[in-house]
């Protein structure tokens, strides 16, 4: 699969009359913006906001962060499986608007969203302090259940970003960007002499609420299989899921993928990058080894030399990980694995919940227990009360003059454990 991605660098955000891209401003019409998204009949309110980097403004709690995009060539369109039909997605030509960005946010059910600060102490730890965002505030009906409320933000995500993308349909990129990934025959005939790498994409789906689909089917629900990376780069991975806000990975973290566009750069250069493996997350014991086992499977009959694997969550997902890492080692496959820490306020505690010396290859995220103190902001989004609740918070996070102290995993994307992140640590 070929795929063109055309990045529009969107510099300021601001409501207009009419949803365009001009001079690297993203104008939105908030009326129609506000009728392609509540055309829901569980929503009781909706408030929009536009909040930029640098401005003293908190939002929590934080459901998903979502980036604008448009097909404008290819098969299929952005989403598969929610916004567009399940064409197979990955080919022809995609424009982004990089720089922008929707932020879903209200009385969220759970206890595992996130706070994102535009500014202070929070602002160095989540990559969306940087981003132009349009903030979407909703709230549902009495008698919504939990479920039915993560759809409807969740979906309302989507509408936003793909409204909005289309605002860059006919503007001409300022940057394009060409990936490429053959058939694996192909493939692997196209550099013979490089070490071939895939990709052992781990998808957070170990119960309730913990939802990640692809092609808008519950990770839970498949086995193990390959994907072309363009696919992720067009939406076929989404997040749905309220796991720990610091080392979740939100929509737009998939569709950025650091890992898949970092192997795209070493690719032809020291590496033949032959593709991703994806896999999940599971509660049960069996379905663990199920899955492990068939991944392990999958990545020899690919061919690969080597793989580098990434989780999502920590605690049960921690087994998911070892026993991937085993199974794969045990066929001679080296292994890189990707996660974060929760080794205590102190940093002394056991790291993750299970282990394995075949784990001696490991790139960190850092340490999500660390205690942090963010500072009171002028301007709040959401109900600050959340984070007396959240993973991360305690009762009595939030002080009376609105500052906060809690640990690290409360801040959206603070420890990414596909390093989509400015955090990480040195062992010696």
């Amino acid at each position: 699969m070929r795929l063109e991605l055309g990045k529009i660098h969107i510099d300021d955000l601001k409501f207009g009359s009419e949803t365009k891209v001009e001079n690297g401003i993203l104008y939105v019409n908030k009326d129609e913006l506000l009728n392609e998204i509540s055309n829901d009949d569980r929503i009781e309110s909706i408030e929009l906001n536009i909040v930029k980097p640098g401005e003293e403004t908190r939002i929590i709690p934080v459901k998903d962060v979502i980036e604008p995009r448009v097909k404008v060539d290819g098969e299929g369109g952005i989403f598969p499986g929610f916004i567009s039909k399940v064409d197979t997605v990955g080919s022809g030509r995609t424009h982004v608007l990089s720089g922008a960005a929707v932020v879903t946010t209200g009385n969220i059910v759970g206890f595992q969203e996130g706070i994102i600060d535009m500014s202070g102490e929070g602002a160095k730890y989540t990559p969306f302090s940087k981003t132009n965002n349009l903030v979407i505030t909703c709230e549902v009906k009495d008698g919504v259940n939990q479920y039915e409320h993560e759809e409807t933000l969740r979906m309302m995500g989507f509408k936003a970003a793909v409204y909005l993308g289309k605002a860059g349909a006919d503007v001409e990129p300022d940057e394009l960007k060409v990936y490429e990934t053959l058939p694996l025959l192909e493939q692997v005939k196209q550099y013979p002499d490089l070490p071939k790498v895939l990709y052992v994409y781990m998808l957070q789906s170990q119960g309730l609420l913990h939802d990640t689909y692809v092609y808008g089917v519950d990770a839970k629900k498949i086995i193990p299989t390959f994907l072309y990376p363009t696919e992720v780069f067009d939406g076929a991975v989404v997040s749905g899921n309220c796991v720990s806000a610091c080392d979740k990975n939100p929509t737009y973290v998939h569709l950025n993928h650091p890992v898949i566009e970092d192997l795209y750069e070493r690719h032809g250069k020291d590496i033949n990058f032959l593709g991703c493996v994806i896999t999940n997350e599971t509660v049960y014991l069996a379905d663990k080894e199920r899955s492990s086992s068939y991944t392990a499977k999958l990545v020899e009959l690919l061919g690969a030399d080597a793989v580098i694997i990434s989780e999502e969550g920590f605690g049960n997902p921690d087994a998911d990980l070892v026993m991937n890492c085993n199974k794969i080692s045990a066929k001679g496959i080296k292994t890189v694995l990707i996660t974060d820490e929760y080794a205590g306020q102190d940093g002394s505690s056991q790291s993750l919940a299970d282990s394995t010396i075949k784990g001696d290859a490991v790139v960190t995220g850092g340490n999500a227990n660390e205690v942090i103190r963010l500072p009171k902001m002028k301007k709040v989004i959401g109900h600050p009360e959340a984070v007396n609740v959240i993973a991360g918070g305690h009762n009595g996070s939030l002080a009376e003059d609105g500052s906060i102290e809690a640990e690290l995993q409360v801040i959206t994307g603070a420890t990414s454990e596909v390093g989509f992140n400015n955090l990480s640590a040195k062992g010696f």
